[in-house]
């Protein structure tokens, strides 16, 4: 089970990847597992050296009894040497990190991937279009 966000990618040129782990409650795993989760209009933030992941709805899970703001900041985990890394880029003006996928590992554990992302100015997202379509294109012909 792996939920993209497939947005990200005409939105902002991505730079680095990394690998968050998420801090959730058990009906929301029990969603994500169901795939009733979307990433889309989600970005992360950094708050007095930890990063939150704002924006990103969990539905709630229809047998749970406790109903959670599906749209609540959940705090990611970073080992200390990739966090002071991100703080530090962030900072820069014009970074931010934007949620690119959310999966479960090997072992069941919830991860989310995070992108050090430069937003694209519109032109270079019409070339990237053209790109695209000639590609498509051109691999048509071919067959």
């Amino acid at each position: 089970m792996k939920v993209e966000n497939r947005k990200a990618r005409h939105e902002y040129n991505i730079l680095d990847r990394y690998e968050a782990g998420i801090v959730l409650r058990g009906q929301e795993v029990k969603s994500i597992r169901e795939g009733q989760v979307s990433l889309s209009d989600s970005f992360c933030q950094v708050n007095e050296n930890e990063v939150f992941l704002i924006g990103m709805h969990i539905a709630n899970y229809f047998h749970s009894r406790e109903k959670l703001n599906p749209k609540r900041s959940r705090k990611l985990l970073f080992h200390r040497s990739e966090l002071n890394r991100l703080i530090s880029k962030v900072s820069e003006r014009g970074y931010t990190l934007i949620p690119l996928s959310l999966y479960f590992n090997k072992r069941g554990i919830a991860k989310l991937q995070i992108g050090l992302c430069h937003g694209k100015r519109q032109y270079e997202k019409r070339e990237a279009i053209k790109k695209r379509d000639l590609d498509r294109e051109i691999s048509s012909q071919k067959f």
